[in-house]
């Protein structure tokens, strides 16, 4: 969702949008206090998920947090194969995709995440509908311009699909999916009593590589590069959502 279809949502409506209620968060075991590095953490969430298991970001997408009036900002599912967890989602820019833990990780830093568990473990029939579902909508374009008439298009957002693919295995729908975003999906779940809360962790963004310089004015080059590009990928997180 852009920045100014945001804003120009907002201008148009009488009256501001009612704040989504938020659901009890997962908040203990803080996961990021129990390791030393990224790898570690990712390695640790990989046995503490199952397929159904989502995942839900608290990032820095400016648009989607003045839009909702929440903090979730994005939503992503979890499918067990082969014993290894596999990850789909719809994101700006790329459309709908399937990521390692791992790698689908990488691409939220930094973020809170938090993970939400089925209630009752997929059945197998479960597991087959949603991950057929999630497979058939691999290269989706990315589209949330349709969030705000509530009408289907050709690209999906990522609370649609999330939605969608709960839908095609029977454990709930929604009257409207393309009006689903992250925060209303949390509360729908919670609410539903479908999902429950388990753990919560941050993710820091990756550290920069470090240069040694050759001098003074290398090392001011060095550092007006950082700062700049701390900045480009601050605002491209605001505003493009990536």
């Amino acid at each position: 969702m852009s920045l100014f279809l945001s804003i120009a949502v907002l201008a148009s409506t009488p009256q501001a949008p009612q704040r989504n209620d938020q659901p009890i968060e997962a908040v203990t075991p803080q996961m990021n206090s129990n390791f030393t590095s990224f790898d570690q953490l990712a390695d640790s969430l990989s046995s503490r998920v199952q397929t159904g298991t989502l995942l839900f970001s608290k990032g820095d997408c400016l648009a989607v947090r003045v839009f909702t009036q929440s903090a979730y900002t994005h939503v992503a599912m979890i499918v067990m194969r082969n014993g290894e967890p596999l990850v789909y989602d719809s994101m700006n820019g790329t459309g709908v995709r399937c990521l390692t833990l791992k790698n689908y990780l990488n691409t939220q830093r930094p973020a809170t995440i938090h993970v939400f568990q089925p209630k009752a473990a997929f059945d197998q029939r479960m597991t087959a509908q949603y991950e057929r579902f999630l497979d058939h909508k691999l290269g989706t374009p990315y589209s949330i311009k349709h969030h705000l008439t509530g009408n289907r298009a050709k690209g999906v957002h990522c609370a649609e699909y999330a939605i969608d693919a709960l839908s095609a295995c029977n454990l709930m729908k929604a009257n409207a999916p393309a009006k689903v975003s992250p925060a209303s999906l949390v509360t729908g779940i919670v609410q539903s009593e479908r999902y429950v809360p388990s753990i919560t962790f941050a993710l820091e963004r990756p550290p920069l590589v470090a240069e040694k310089p050759r001098g003074w004015c290398h090392q001011l080059w060095i550092d007006t590069k950082n700062c700049t590009s701390a900045c480009c990928i601050k605002l491209r997180g605001w505003v493009l959502c990536q």
